[in-house]
């Protein structure tokens, strides 16, 4: 059993087994199921995330305030005309991320990652990095149980949700979690995948929740496609061998510190950030009319 980054990297090296494999291990100790029976929840859930992607990238998507809707459609249009300037496989996560929590907007399926909010990063990493390194359904799903494990240790020692943590809880939580999945995906080895969550989650703390008009739209899709950005970046950091002088449980914990001293109007109110700029309280006004 694990309960820090530390234990979990430590149990993998000792045992000599990924950080997929101690989670479904953990999974089946905590909930007395068996190997199967976790592994079908698990495709299920990938199932649902592949189904979000593919609706998101090719269908015309737009959500019911018309705030967001259409961008990671958009995105992928841009990447084949071909003058891009980042790379193809981060620009693919970065749309792809964008495409799932524009479907969440629109009251489509998706699968909390670890929140709705958040959905879009984890989903968009895997199914750009698997593209790339032609990853197996059962690498694919190993990549979702290493994200699990990292974000069962923060969800236990600090907080997923923008509600009590902003939204360095949310994203930022989901952008370590495929930080982590990413390198273990591409063959590096546990303490490469704790630096790379280290590297992804240092870069979102302080991250503040402050959806316009309450909904999860603005600036919640543009946030998931850094997110996935940030995650595709720590995770080649970490493969090249950089490290974080901050241990992962320690950035854990600093998040959780920043995020009790984060104010309520920047944790999911509406009250402050973004949605209480001219334009945020417009939009609110124009979407729930004067009195909301």
């Amino acid at each position: 059993m694990f309960q820090k980054v530390s234990e979990l990297v430590e149990l993998a090296e000792q045992q000599n087994k990924k950080i997929a494999e101690i989670m479904i291990e953990q999974e089946m100790e905590l909930t007395g199921q068996s190997r199967d029976e976790i592994l079908s929840k698990m495709e299920k859930a990938f199932d649902i995330m592949e189904k979000a992607v593919h609706r998101g990238i090719t269908e015309d998507i737009k959500s019911y305030s018309g705030l967001t809707g259409g961008d990671g459609k958009r995105l992928q249009e841009y990447i084949q005309k071909g003058n891009h300037l980042a790379g193809e496989t981060i620009l693919d996560a970065v749309s792809k991320a964008m495409a799932t929590n524009e479907v969440n907007a629109a009251m489509g399926t998706i699968c909390a990652t670890p929140t709705a909010g958040a959905a879009g990063i984890v989903p968009g990493c895997l199914f750009s990095v698997s593209k790339k390194l032609n990853a197996s359904r059962e690498e694919c799903l190993h990549f979702l149980f290493t994200a699990g494990a990292i974000g069962y240790v923060i969800a236990n020692n600090a907080f997923i949700a923008g509600a009590t943590g902003g939204c360095q809880a949310e994203t930022g939580s989901a952008s370590a979690m495929a930080a982590a999945a990413i390198v273990e995906m591409a063959g590096g080895t546990p303490a490469q995948s704790a630096h790379a969550m280290s590297i992804a989650l240092q870069n979102m703390l302080g991250l503040v929740c402050d959806p316009v008009a309450g909904l999860v739209e603005v600036p919640c899709v543009k946030r998931n496609a850094i997110g996935a950005s940030i995650a595709m970046v720590a995770a080649d950091m970490a493969m090249a061998g950089i490290t974080f002088i901050i241990p992962a449980d320690e950035v854990i914990e600093a998040m959780y510190r920043i995020g009790k001293s984060m104010p309520e109007a920047l944790k999911e109110t509406a009250l402050g950030g973004l949605a209480a700029t001219p334009t945020g309280k417009a939009l609110q006004a124009k979407i729930f009319g004067e009195k909301s």
